[in-house]
């Protein structure tokens, strides 16, 4: 396999923290994404909403170069980014689809999407996208199905237009399978989704109801993505490395490195007695906590043992951090754990 990859999702933070806010506010904001709102859409006229939104997109589009581009300047084993997915605001919502179906905006955003690709190929850049909440392939509710398709397919013409999509894996866009119906749901879904969106989706378990078997379910598919902070909250128990369901999310892969994502859960439970240095043991919390409290994510990755824990996947898996200090939390953990 490939050697080893760190990754963040989406949202750059500034280093230097002890910043004025408006200083931190005003060196981020270049780096990411901003959005819009249908309400403010139809506050406007149609060439401001036209105008205003367009200039939306650039920024946007400029921002994840710059993003790229500090990933870019980071060791090797760093160079892994999830992508916004709000990069074109509003793309798949029927109103504003014209602006962004008309051919001259097309041909820009052609050209846009072709320098982000540009960038991360030639700098070994592993990308990715996650599709949010209300992307629901698996709905009872045909309404929510269509407009999750829709959304992926929004999600499907980035990737497109970076160059990828054009075989197995060359890009990650990453669901949890969710939805009243499930992985019946999904396979019914499925012959709906283009070539790309089928080349790059992958089935992440989350906490409360479609766990890693039920995605290993979906394995002929499309991979799975490992969320070992879902499965602990899920089972009880962090999946041991050597788990055979393990060897199976790698084998659903086919030969490409599987991703896995990684979190924890807030820093202030060390406030409640438990120390970065022990492990974090699930019957223990829930004597002082409600479960529910460990869904969040910490801003680093603060307990020592779970970090020991997630580096004995290191060698089959990348890893995505999703932590509310970002690049940062990366960058720390990188620098502890993997830095010579």
């Amino acid at each position: 396999m490939s050697e080893a990859r760190l990754g963040f999702a989406c949202m750059y933070r500034h280093p230097l923290r002890s910043l004025a806010l408006k200083e931190l506010e005003a060196i981020e904001k270049t780096f990411n994404p901003r959005t819009t709102t249908l309400r403010w859409i139809n506050s406007v006229s149609v060439k401001v909403a036209r105008d205003k939104l367009l200039q939306l997109v650039e920024h946007n589009l400029d921002a994840q170069l710059r993003l790229l581009a500090y990933v870019a300047q980071l060791p090797p084993t760093l160079h892994m980014l999830r992508l916004s997915s709000d990069l074109l605001p509003l793309y798949s919502h029927p109103q504003v689809a014209p602006i962004y179906h008309d051919p001259a905006v097309q041909a820009r955003l052609q050209t846009r999407f072709a320098e982000l690709g540009d960038l991360a190929r030639g700098v070994g850049i592993r990308l990715s996208f996650h599709p949010g909440q209300y992307c629901v392939l698996g709905s009872d509710k045909p309404g929510v199905v269509d407009n999750s398709v829709a959304e992926f397919e929004y999600h499907a013409d980035m990737i497109r237009m970076m160059g990828y999509g054009v075989r197995f894996q060359d890009f990650k866009c990453n669901v949890h399978i969710a939805g009243r119906l499930g992985a019946e749901g999904i396979r019914a879904a499925w012959p709906r989704l283009s070539e790309v969106a089928r080349n790059t989706i992958t089935f992440e378990n989350e906490e409360k109801t479609y766990g890693v078997d039920d995605c290993l379910g979906l394995a002929d598919l499309a991979p799975v993505v490992l969320d070992i902070h879902h499965c602990w909250i899920n089972e009880g128990t962090y999946i041991a490395p050597d788990d055979p369901r393990v060897a199976r999310i790698v084998d659903s892969w086919r030969g490409v490195r599987p991703v896995m994502h990684y979190s924890q859960p807030p820093e202030h439970l060390q406030t409640l007695g438990f120390s970065a240095d022990a492990p974090l043991e699930m019957p223990a919390l829930l004597q002082k906590v409600n479960k529910r409290d460990l869904y969040l994510h910490s801003a680093r990755m603060w307990n020592h043992c779970t970090n020991e824990y997630a580096l004995r996947f290191l060698d089959r898996f990348d890893i995505m951090f999703e932590a509310k200090d970002k690049n940062l939390a990366t960058l720390e953990f990188y620098q502890r754990y993997l830095a010579t």
